[in-house]
This record gives structure tokens, C-alpha cells and sequence, in this order.
């Protein structure tokens, strides 16, 4: 059985209208993420931080070291759901960090973003988070491959869009890597695959960059329409 601690940042009561709501989605995110899995032991740790949040979402999650989860929510736009959703993906990070970590390079980062998305799907079904399904632009695979295994690749540009690169490519192409992987082995999912090394996944990123083209190009125009939308 995982032992789990929340602790609510809340001496300014920001947290204490929702308190009963974060704690009851709390649970129940371990419940159903440890139907599939055997999640380690950890601390969540929750506070209201509007600044903090993904501006869509009004929460944002992180696990930024092993056996620990930050949440950081705006109370006046909080969703129960958006929680549980935030929260399994943040627990394929655990597991993850138990194993190989998170990673410090561009494809290590990639790998364990597209297992995290790959789980939520596993866990709840339905579709992909809006990041993950994010249309990666035309050359976004090649680059990706050169920048395989830099460590000094920049995380907020790649995942967060900036310059040449479309708003949550690094979730879309970490998405797709998995989704082609899976779609040749399908006996695997995002938990046999907690551990795996990314470089194993390396073949699988050069075989984006040879899709990349025409079908690429039909899907380029929807995606800005996306963008456009999500900036509204």
C-alpha cells in the first residue's frame, strides 16, 4: 500500500473554501492510478498560486524531485476533475523517478512527458490532454533528433513554445513517440514502460522524422487554428 502525505500551504486560508474537494480528489487518484500501478510512496504538497497555473487549465503540477508532487491552483477557477487528471500524470513522474528520473536531456524529458500523457489515458480513457494532442509543427521531429541528447536544451521553449517552436510541441512529439512505439507493441503500455531508458526510444524518434511532410502539412493549419484559439 502507498503512503501518501498531502500538506495544504493554506495559513492564508486561499485553500480553505475547496479543502474537503482537493482531498477527496486526492484520494481518488490514487485509487484509480493504483489499479495500474504500483505508486511509491510520497508527499503532495498544495497551494493557492494563480500566477503558477497553466493559464488554461487554472492548476499546474510538477514533481520535481522523487516521492514529491507540487500543485499550484487558482481556488476560484478549480475543477475536481482537472485535479485527478494532474494528479495521475504527476504519478507516472513518480515512478518514473524511482527508476531512471525524469531525465536532464531533450529526449530523457521527451519520454517521460509522453509515458506521463500515456498513462492519464490508461488510467481515465478518453481522449489526450489538449498538450498532448498538440499538432507538433513541420521539422519539429528532426529537430528533436539532433536534440536528442543535449542537456542544455531549453525546457520552456521546447514544452512551452517559443521561437520556431508551436505552444506544447515537447508534450506533442513526446505523445507521438509513445503512441508509435505502442502501436508496434502492443503488449506494452505507459507502466511496462515506466523504467525504460529513453535511448531505447531514440530508433523510434527517427522514424517521426521520416513522417514528417505531407501529412504533417494537411494537419499544420488546424493546429494554428488551435493556437489561435487557445490564446483567446
Amino acid at each position: 500500500m502507498t503512503i501518501w502525505h498531502i500538506h495544504m500551504l493554506n495559513a492564508r486560508h486561499g485553500l480553505t473554501r475547496i479543502l474537503p474537494e482537493i482531498r477527496q480528489a486526492a484520494r481518488d487518484a490514487v485509487a484509480q492510478a493504483s489499479v495500474h500501478a504500483d505508486l511509491p510512496d510520497f508527499d503532495l504538497v498544495v497551494k493557492a498560486d494563480p500566477e503558477g497555473c497553466i493559464p488554461a487549465l487554472g492548476m499546474g503540477g510538477y514533481a520535481p524531485a522523487p516521492g514529491l508532487i507540487e500543485i499550484k491552483l487558482d481556488p476560484e477557477r478549480f475543477v475536481t476533475s482537472t485535479l485527478i487528471r494532474t494528479l495521475i500524470h504527476e504519478m507516472h513522474h513518480l515512478i518514473r523517478w524511482d527508476g531512471p528520473g525524469y531525465g536532464r536531456s531533450l529526449g530523457e524529458a521527451l519520454v517521460s512527458e509522453g509515458l506521463a500523457g500515456h498513462f492519464v489515458l490508461q488510467v481515465l480513457g478518453g481522449q489526450p490532454d489538449r498538450w498532448d494532442a498538440t499538432t507538433p509543427a513541420q521539422g519539429s521531429a528532426r529537430a528533436a533528433m539532433n536534440e536528442w541528447s543535449r542537456r542544455d536544451y531549453d525546457h520552456a521553449r521546447w514544452f512551452f513554445g517559443g521561437g520556431d517552436l508551436r505552444k506544447w510541441t515537447g508534450y506533442g512529439l513526446g505523445h507521438r513517440l509513445i503512441a508509435e512505439h505502442l502501436s508496434r507493441n502492443p503488449d506494452e503500455n505507459a507502466v511496462t514502460l515506466a523504467c525504460v531508458q529513453a535511448e531505447t526510444l531514440r530508433p523510434v524518434m527517427r522514424r517521426l522524422t521520416g513522417t514528417e511532410g505531407a501529412a504533417q502539412n494537411a494537419e499544420d493549419s488546424l493546429a494554428e487554428g488551435e493556437d489561435r484559439a487557445d490564446e483567446a
